[in-house]
């Protein structure tokens, strides 16, 4: 092992290798022994491909099914949601797609060619669906459809559709079930065909702030009568629904300050019992719904529920309602994302998307013995000499360059604890000259209401395995911990997100763990905003890596997002317009004189949350600070292009090396004042 100065330790993990991962497997679903998920793919564009294998054959392997151009990919509230759904085929499963170019439905059949179902819209994306399911019968898909109604973002209707599977010739065809609401989520119509239920919520809330659970019978007419409201409400977040029988309803709320599980069971003479608790824990069985199609919860044979659950790290749990016994699956995987599906003749074994930081994101079954194996990655069942990664296994010398992440507590101001995340430099190869701390990059992620998973992630591998340690922070407003956690933020985001970062990047030098002449900070959206704010009022770090950022609080509440979180700001920072000072001293775009240290600055051009004048109004106003401007032309929020990805560690890294003074093989930044 050589002693070479941190940052410019040589490492075989390249930016290139994070950004030919295919990324994460998303949106598991299941019909009989066949396993469909969705597969974004970096080195084709940036689309995403839809992949399947058989539950029954040990030995199959993933083939991807959709093929290249076509994308699965649905722009609902922009972020998109679940975009497919498995329809019964003459030979096998079909599938019926959101097409991300059109945004219009479509049937592919095995053997065939996808066949649009809906018509093109009147003007490009106009009309865009999500989270389809098959109706009682097989003859439809019911789904949630956005329309845009006017030029501005904010011009948009949102109701409950039906779509025929054998294809519509004009929008009339097109069937509208239910509406009511500003935005839908969840629809679910009972065994029987009798009963659909829905989530809805208005501006200005957010669907982790209230939402409603709404069930309404099916007239013959094929649309929902009229809704009774059964869960939900003012300060309560129902964040999915799932009909076990004709009569019970499982569903995911929050009375009480985390996301339990509930029973609901029709009364014989009409009307609702009181939900029932089924696990009142202080941990969430749920999260976060930003995108339509979350499945925390699954109803599975005999009484019990397919569950996950936990706080800084998430089980797959069996529940049984009966005794309120949770019983977690033996698998080395710690974080279990919210994409569960039933496959199997019977019902019984569970698919999900789960990782952990030795193992990427897999698409997982877990049967009812308990035993598991990978389907997206396939080895043996159980996993038995489970390779650490597809591409960085225990056959490949880069394995031993991952991260050996921990969780870690800091204190905040006042007291308050700050979840976080901590990625230690490691490199088999290189140690710290002696005498030396790492530099370190505080890690804000996106949202703010989200959570950082502890995970394998190849480009904290890439900083990592060079010598350079990555915090990940769960500051206030996180996901995780609770209703009282996460509304820390209320009101207060540029002022506690910003102090707990902070305190994590000086609670890492208290411990001896950083140099603290070498703290960067680094985060996207949400997280731009963070970092961006940390330059503009603080003097705790010496750079930062900004990616597509909020920077101008104002401009985005008054026209520059989208509708989903065009009033976020109301909870975030304060009422508009009568807290209109607060939006002008807290945003960076405001106080651009007051950034003394070295940033670079990436945006996507089509990014239509965080548009690229955002960007462009902070530029216009940094005097005399080194920084670089990177515009990514067909990105869109967050890169998916190999290209851009490459570009973006380069960039990132070589700001490291200029400002903290070590050499690099990352191609050289041009840093203009």
């Amino acid at each position: 092992m050589s002693a070479l100065p941190c940052g410019s330790w040589p490492s075989p993990i390249s930016a290139a290798d994070a950004a030919r991962r295919d990324g994460a497997p998303n949106w598991p679903a299941a019909l009989g022994e066949e396993v469909w998920w969705t597969e974004p793919r970096p080195q084709e564009g940036g689309r995403v491909a839809l992949c399947r294998t058989r539950l029954d054959d040990p030995a199959a392997r993933p083939e991807t099914v959709l093929p290249a151009p076509w994308n699965a990919r649905s722009r609902v509230h922009e972020y998109g949601g679940r975009p497919f759904v498995l329809v019964p085929g003459a030979a096998g499963a079909a599938v019926v797609f959101a097409e991300f170019t059109d945004q219009r439905l479509y049937r592919l059949d095995p053997g065939g060619e996808p066949r649009p179902l809906t018509p093109e819209p009147a003007a490009p994306a106009a009309v865009r669906y999500v989270e389809p399911v098959l109706a009682p019968g097989g003859g439809e898909v019911w789904c949630v459809c956005e329309r845009r109604t006017g030029p501005r973002p904010t011009d948009v209707r949102r109701s409950i559709v039906a779509v025929p599977l054998a294809g519509c010739d004009g929008p009339d065809e097109v069937r509208e079930v239910a509406a009511g609401h500003r935005f839908l989520a969840c629809p679910r119509i009972s065994p029987d065909g009798s009963r659909l239920s829905w989530i809805g919520w208005d501006h200005p809330d957010m669907p982790w702030d209230s939402t409603r659970l709404l069930v309404a019978p099916i007239g013959p007419d094929g649309r929902a009568g009229t809704p009774e409201e059964v869960a939900g409400g003012p300060e309560v977040s129902v964040v999915q629904a799932e009909w076990a029988d004709d009569t019970t309803l499982y569903f995911v709320a929050d009375p009480d300050g985390w996301w339990n599980p509930y029973r609901l069971s029709a009364a014989p003479g009409g009307g609702w019992h009181a939900p029932e608790p089924l696990a009142r824990r202080e941990e969430e069985f749920g999260g976060p719904l930003w995108q339509p199609g979350y499945t925390w919860l699954l109803p599975l044979p005999q009484g019990r529920l397919a569950a996950v659950h936990g706080r800084a790290a998430t089980a797959l749990g069996v529940l049984d309602t009966a005794t309120g016994r949770l019983e977690d699956a033996a698998t080395p995987h710690t974080e279990w994302l919210g994409r569960l599906a039933a496959a199997g003749a019977d019902g019984r074994t569970v698919v999900g998307v789960a990782a952990s930081a030795a193992l990427a994101a897999e698409v997982v079954a877990v049967a009812p013995d308990g035993s598991w194996r990978s389907l997206s990655r396939p080895r043996p069942a159980g996993g038995a000499d489970a390779p650490a990664a597809a591409d960085a296994s225990a056959g490949d010398e880069r394995a031993a360059y991952l991260p050996e992440p921990r969780t870690v507590e800091f204190t905040g101001p006042g007291g308050r604890e700050v979840h976080a995340l901590l990625y230690p430099p490691r490199n088999p190869a290189a140690e710290p000259l002696p005498g030396e701390l790492p530099p370190y990059v505080v890690w804000a992620h996106g949202g703010p209401t989200s959570r950082a998973p502890l995970v394998q992630d190849i480009e904290i591998a890439y900083f990592t395995s060079r010598g350079i340690g990555v915090v990940e922070v769960n500051y206030g407003g996180s996901t995780g911990f609770g209703r009282a956690y996460r509304e820390r933020l209320r009101g207060n985001w540029g002022v506690v997100d910003v102090a707990d970062c902070v305190a994590a990047a000086e609670g890492l030098v208290a411990r001896g763990l950083a140099d603290p002449r070498r703290l960067a900070i680094r985060g996207g959206s949400a997280g731009g905003w963070t970092s961006a704010a940390a330059l503009a009022f603080t003097d705790a770090f010496r750079c930062a890596a900004i990616l597509f950022p909020i920077v101008d609080l104002a401009g985005w509440r008054t026209g520059e997002t989208h509708d989903f979180e065009s009033h976020y700001l109301e909870s975030l920072v304060g009422p508009w317009p009568q807290e209109r000072r607060r939006y002008t001293e807290r945003s960076p775009v405001n106080a651009a004189d007051r950034i003394s240290a070295p940033f670079v600055l990436m945006q996507g051009l089509e990014d239509e949350i965080c548009p690229p004048a955002q960007c462009e109004r902070l530029l216009a106003r940094v005097r005399g600070v080194p920084h670089a401007y990177l515009a990514f032309e067909g990105e869109q929020h967050g890169f998916r292009r190999a290209e851009t990805i490459t570009a973006a560690l380069h960039a990132e890294l070589s700001l490291y090396a200029q400002v903290f003074g070590f050499a690099t093989d990352a191609p050289k930044l041009e840093l203009h004042s």
